[in-house]
């Protein structure tokens, strides 16, 4: 670094004007965009307290359900815990506002006003110091050229008070550039620090609170993905609930004594056909919502109410009496059967087309057609019945 006066005075000035130009703006600038970055995140709250209120809010939905009611506790502490979250990171901007964003707001207005004067005396005193300075050179030109062809005896003595009082003032000047610098140097190196320190405290301040968020998450996490690990796991109480409505409900009608006699004559007449060394398919649909878990057959059991599993047709059938059948303008149809008509059976209605193919032990349909089943309950898992329309 040159050692030269001109050039550190050069230096101290710039140093003052680089933080009055560039560092006291730039400090107004951040104040600008911190105010900015308080809303956003004030914004961010808000949108966030409002999502988390309605996760809350479908908790509460699925907490009256008896399958889901542990999913819906676990979405509303899920939410709870996130809103403690939120207002722990709404206290550290609070902070943020009252340690950064304040000071640097008071710190840039008193520092302009404090700057422009330390600049101004400097300035000031610089060019006295060097007025005078230039004075005592001009003294002594002046003083050499009176003395020029003249006894310089007789100026000697006030050439020297001349030389001593230049040499003494450029001391002094030398000095006084040099503490100048220093000092705007320094001015210059207390405004960073200020700046570091203060986003020093912010940055623990921001660690504090993620470390905080982190142990309140992680508290109850493992708890949460332990409830939802197992979608297909049901409630023993609901379970129980199930297992007694799939129990088997015998159906008894009040037969004229002639159809009593007709059934013991022929109860064993009627030979079921062997069954179909086929095993059934599973209708596409079975498995629409459980994509992710491993596909296996679907029992009868397993339907309750209108619909079951047809084993020869590989769909689903829906199940309805003769009486509702009749009222719809379906025609009763004649069994190839002698007076099997005389029975009450069960008949169904085809919801899906099948195609037997080359198996002769299985039963072609199209949507929405009549089969009456000659044996009410399965037989080795599979249905036997013939088609209403032609006795098939």
């Amino acid at each position: 670094m040159s050692r030269d006066p001109d050039d550190v005075n050069k230096l101290t000035e710039s140093t003052y004007k680089n933080v009055m130009e560039q560092f006291n703006p730039g400090l107004r600038n951040l104040v600008n965009l911190g105010k900015s970055y308080e809303k956003s995140m004030a914004a961010m709250t808000l949108a966030g307290k409002a999502y988390f209120d309605a996760v809350s809010k479908i908790g509460e939905n699925a907490a009256v359900s008896p399958v889901s009611r542990e999913l819906g506790v676990v979405l509303i502490e899920i939410s709870e815990v996130h809103k403690k979250v939120q207002l722990e990171l709404e206290e550290s901007f609070k902070r943020f506002h009252r340690e950064i964003i304040t000071e640097l707001e008071r710190k840039t207005d008193m520092d302009v006003k404090y700057m422009t004067a330390t600049f101004k005396r400097y300035q000031s005193e610089h060019k006295m110091r060097q007025d005078s300075l230039d004075k005592s050179h001009a003294d002594l030109k002046k003083l050499r050229r009176k003395s020029q062809g003249k006894h310089s005896s007789k100026y000697e003595m006030k050439e020297n008070e001349f030389m001593e009082t230049i040499s003494s003032r450029q001391t002094d000047m030398q000095k006084f550039i040099a503490d100048g610098c220093r000092e705007a140097l320094l001015e210059e190196k207390r405004r960073f620090c200020f700046l570091v320190d203060k986003h020093c405290s912010f940055s623990y301040q921001m660690a504090a609170f993620h470390d905080k968020a982190k142990e309140m998450l992680s508290l109850k996490l493992p708890s949460w993905q332990d409830k939802c690990s197992d979608a297909t796991k049901v409630p023993d109480t609901v379970m129980s609930m199930i297992e007694g409505m799939n129990t088997p409900v015998s159906m008894t009608s009040n037969s004229s004594p002639l159809v009593e006699r007709f059934d013991r004559i022929n109860s064993d007449s009627v030979v079921p056909p062997p069954a179909p060394s086929l095993k059934a398919q599973i209708s596409p649909l079975a498995n629409m919502f459980s994509q992710d878990l491993t596909r296996s057959p679907i029992s009868h059991e397993a339907f309750s109410g209108k619909f079951k599993r047809h084993p020869f047709c590989n769909h689903f059938c829906s199940v309805q009496d003769q009486d509702s059948l009749d009222g719809s303008g379906l025609s009763r149809s004649m069994s190839v059967s002698s007076d099997i008509n005389m029975m009450k059976k069960l008949r169904v209605q085809t919801i899906f087309p099948h195609t037997a193919g080359n198996n002769e032990t299985l039963l072609s349909f199209d949507d929405g057609e009549i089969i009456i089943l000659l044996l009410q309950e399965e037989r080795d898992g599979w249905l036997y019945g013939e088609l209403e329309k032609t006795g098939q």
